[in-house]
């Protein structure tokens, strides 16, 4: 039993056998430099270290970063929150974006890659990564290049296990295919958007991961900052708000399915007594798939609310209203069209249901 008075969730991260918590931490508010979208807090060393205690306490073990984040800063600053207790905690970082202003500084390539791992090795200051991530689909380099390259640096002791993030269906399923063909290690991981207001995911990334066993790792669960309570139908954008920042950054939404997505969210969060951005955390985590649902935080308090998402479940009638709430119609093929002739044998991708959990 955890400090937060819940008991952590594991899970196993896509068909590896790496156990995971359900809730995760994402250090992108660790560091503060760099542009906006890269640099969205600000957390020093003494304040890291305080979050990852707390973050322990709590039972949560997966931390995730990406070289990008603050220019490199939150890598050193995770680096640092953990020293002393690495056997601890799980270090996903990414990479493969654009780091530097020189032709190679970018990309999947095998001279990006090796630099890449080292120089993450270094700010976090551990000798191995137990994620990492593909930051991007790099369409330039020969997808054998990419695979061989990380299967040297496995084989080196540098990563243990590796994910994709921000991959379309086809991106994800060409490297898998490569990988069976070459005897490389598999992906095991998915980063990817995904929240009540966002719901491309179960279009075909879902049902890929359940196919091929590719765990969600996801960003964003509360929707780029629309569903932590603070938006409410007819209110203008609260003062200090990240959206009035990260507007032109965040994938669209239609304003009347959001208020409607929340007014669905407040009715729930009344029944069950918890808070908004809770139960869309508590939703996301009985979906196919989802191996960890990152949270991030500013401060301790913040950080607090959001593991306040575990150690409880909503209700299938809850399920339905906030499934219902957030629909969209799926585009071609993914709607079905056939009048269900198919149905038995292609099951739909938004037709979910809870998956097993174990607990502490």
């Amino acid at each position: 039993m955890s400090g937060t008075g819940t008991a952590m969730e594991y899970r196993h991260l896509g068909a590896s056998g790496l156990k995971v918590s359900a809730l995760g931490f994402g250090a992108g508010t660790f560091g503060g430099k760099g542009p906006l979208f890269s640099a969205w807090g600000n957390t020093g060393v003494e304040q890291a270290r305080r979050i990852v205690d707390i973050s322990l306490e709590a039972g949560v073990n997966f931390f995730d970063t990406a070289d990008v984040y603050s220019d490199g800063a939150s890598e050193s600053i995770l680096g640092a929150a953990i020293r002393g207790r690495r056997d601890r905690v799980i270090v996903s970082t990414k990479t493969s974006l654009r780091f530097g202003d020189g032709p190679n500084d970018v990309g999947a390539s095998r001279h990006h890659l090796v630099a890449a791992v080292d120089n993450a090795l270094r700010r976090l200051d551990t000798d191995y990564i137990d994620l990492l991530q593909l930051h991007h689909f790099d369409a330039m380099t020969p997808m054998e290049e990419t695979l061989s390259t990380l299967d040297g640096l496995v084989r080196a002791g540098k990563l243990r296990y590796l994910g994709a993030s921000n991959f379309s269906g086809w991106q994800l399923m060409k490297s898998l295919a490569v990988a069976d063909r070459r005897g490389y290690p598999r992906f095991v991981a998915n980063q990817a958007y995904y929240s009540l207001v966002g719901r491309d995911y179960e279009w075909e990334l879902m049902p890929l991961g359940l196919d091929q066993g590719i765990g969600a790792v996801v960003w964003s669960p509360l929707g780029w900052g629309r569903l932590t309570g603070r938006i409410r139908r007819g209110q203008p954008l609260p003062e200090g708000s990240r959206l009035h920042d990260t507007a032109g950054f965040a994938p669209p939404v239609d304003e009347q399915r959001l208020y409607r997505i929340v007014d669905a969210l407040d009715i729930v969060a009344e029944e069950t007594g918890k808070s908004v951005p809770q139960v869309a955390l508590n939703w996301l985590l009985q979906r196919p798939t989802v191996s960890t649902v990152l949270v991030g935080a500013r401060n301790e308090e913040q950080l607090k609310q959001n593991l306040g998402a575990i150690g409880w479940h909503l209700e299938a009638a809850q399920v339905a209203r906030l499934d219902a709430a957030s629909a969209v119609t799926p585009p071609y093929p993914y709607y079905p069209y056939w009048n269900g002739q198919f149905a038995e044998r292609s099951p739909a991708p938004v037709a979910v249901h809870p998956v097993p959990q174990e607990s502490a």
